[in-house]
């Protein structure tokens, strides 16, 4: 299954416009992940990731030939505001986890990221043929969780104080949202015929949020 050939190269939103990272990405990404709230609400570690971890993060899991990561501009601007990106894609059994970071700061609360999901969940569902996409979020990220459940995500469960964050141990929320689900409510989110470029219909046999 090369991924390539199931991953898209651009998909196109009202108001952002997701597209493959390219090289010089990676000076967005070391900012964004040394800023202290955008770890808190990321990272399981507590405290910002350190400039070399990134650079390693970004060639391996989001510039690599393999990566599953698309990165999120303005579509007025063009101006690089967050990534998002599907992990641990299971053809067999038509899954897939998402995971989105906003990483400037101005953009968060604004639906960028919620557009952006939805565009995510669009092909997922549309392209990629998945069944249910799944994702962990930290129960005080209520900004995150809100996006979440508006773009159709189901709270399945908690893992009980799984984090330390803020002096306290803290709960890990994990949703879904199913194929039936998303075909609910996707007119809610996207254009009458969704704008995807560069890619190819084959059926597949797979969080800081604004």
């Amino acid at each position: 299954m090369g991924s390539r050939s199931w991953f898209p190269d651009t998909l196109e939103g009202r108001r952002v416009v997701l597209r493959r990272h390219h090289a010089r990405n990676v000076g967005a990404f070391t900012r964004w992940y040394a800023d202290p709230e955008v770890a808190r609400l990321t990272r399981y570690q507590d405290g910002p990731m350190r400039p070399d971890d990134i650079r390693r993060f970004f060639e391996a899991r989001v510039a690599g030939v393999g990566s599953l990561a698309l990165a999120i501009h303005l579509r007025g601007s063009d101006r690089l505001i967050g990534t998002c990106a599907f992990s641990q894609l299971d053809g067999d059994n038509g899954s897939a986890l998402f995971h989105i970071t906003i990483g400037e700061r101005d953009c968060w609360g604004r639906g960028y990221g919620t557009e952006a999901t939805a565009l995510m969940l669009e092909h997922a569902f549309a392209t990629l043929r998945l069944h249910r996409v799944a994702l962990s979020v930290f129960a005080f990220n209520e900004r995150a969780i809100r996006a979440y459940r508006k773009v159709g995500f189901v709270m399945e469960g908690r893992s009980r104080e799984a984090i330390w964050r803020d002096g306290r141990f803290c709960d890990e929320i994990h949703m879904s949202i199913l194929e039936s689900e998303w075909r609910a409510v996707r007119a809610q989110f996207l254009n009458p015929e969704p704008v995807a470029t560069d890619v190819v219909h084959a059926p597949v046999g797979a969080e800081a949020v604004g």
